[in-house]
């Protein structure tokens, strides 16, 4: 054998193969996954397809909302996984939703329309700034973990076809009103404005359900979803009234909340 040739009897190392593991992909698929829906329901608005774009938003938020629990259990969080959700939320749930409503309604009145849907678009794209860069503030009181500070933009691009979904429910020539593009100026403006508020609105990412409460809480799961099949809009509408009653009762429990925990409004 040369010098420097290697010995055919030798036991060859294995060479380590980089990369990333395949379940670790998962979470960044579902965000592209809900990135896609976002702008597919724009493509629906475009055709006419009123009730298919907003279930291909509905759709986008279910995806936004397992994207985040999937990282956390793979153990796959990023930054990468970050940034990508944070522009795959102004898509899904900042301009595909202005979008929708100027090409269903608002774009009536011209000019005044598409100023609403751009204060909408704009206040979603503040709001989700913001909620980055509090995810770095140390300074964050114990109760924040139970509060978001504004309306997500998930519940704000639900908040904000609300009357679209109400014309589809009430399903009569024009919509029974709901089709109004003031109505819908007015409800692009007053969801834009929650979102970029600091107004707490209740976090159910901390919430736990007692062992003793697990089979009822099943049993109204499947109600829920029996009754999402039967009657969707009627079903998503009450959601809708139910969510935006519970601010009220969000700020009055958050106020308690910091009151009972002086320390917390100190730090």
């Amino acid at each position: 054998m040369m010098p420097g040739e290697a010995d055919p009897e030798a036991p060859r190392r294995r060479v380590p193969l980089g990369g990333r593991r395949v379940s670790a992909l998962i979470p960044n698929i579902l965000t592209i996954g809900a990135l896609c829906a976002g702008l597919t329901a724009v493509r629906f608005a475009i055709l006419g397809r009123w009730e298919h774009a907003v279930a291909a938003i509905l759709c986008a938020a279910v995806l936004d909302g397992l994207d985040g629990r999937m990282a956390r259990l793979l153990n796959a969080t990023s930054k990468f996984g970050a940034e990508l959700d944070s522009l795959s939320d102004f898509v899904s749930f900042g301009a595909a939703p202005a979008l929708i409503l100027y090409l269903w309604s608002s774009h009536e009145v011209g000019g005044i329309g598409w100023i609403a849907a751009l204060f909408y678009a704009v206040c979603c794209a503040l709001r989700l700034a913001r909620f980055n860069t509090m995810l770095s503030d140390p300074n964050t009181p114990a109760w924040a973990r139970y509060y978001f500070t504004g309306v997500p933009a998930p519940a704000g691009a639900f908040l904000v076809v609300l009357p679209l979904m109400l014309s589809f429910e009430v399903a009569s020539e024009g919509g029974g009103g709901f089709a109004s593009p003031w109505l819908t100026i007015v409800t692009l403006v007053g969801v834009g404005t929650l979102m970029v508020s600091r107004v707490p609105t209740f976090s159910m990412k901390q919430m736990r359900i007692p062992r003793a409460l697990t089979l009822p809480a099943l049993i109204l799961a499947a109600l829920f979803v029996a009754a999402l099949v039967t009657l969707p809009w009627a079903t998503l509408l009450a959601i809708g009234a139910l969510y935006l009653a519970s601010i009220p009762l969000s700020v009055i429990v958050q106020r308690r909340a910091t009151t009972s925990s002086p320390s917390d409004m100190t730090s």
